[in-house]
């Protein structure tokens, strides 16, 4: 999956503003993690304001979703 992919899958999960979308979005960043690294996942965060809408905070590791 590349960074775009990803940024455009959070996005349309951002779109439903739902709890649930949270559980998806962690599931698209594990991927980003393995896949690019933790720094891609922090860019996203930030980028994105996940913090913001989803209590998801950069440092966190995702690597245990699968």
């Amino acid at each position: 999956m590349t960074l775009d992919r990803a940024r455009e899958l959070i996005l349309e999960q951002l779109q439903f503003r739902s709890g649930y979308n949270r559980n998806s979005v962690r599931m698209i960043l594990a991927e980003v993690q393995k896949l690019h690294g933790q720094g891609a996942v922090d860019q996203l965060i930030r980028e994105l304001e996940l913090e913001q809408r989803f209590d998801l905070k950069p440092g966190s590791d995702f690597s245990g979703l699968r």
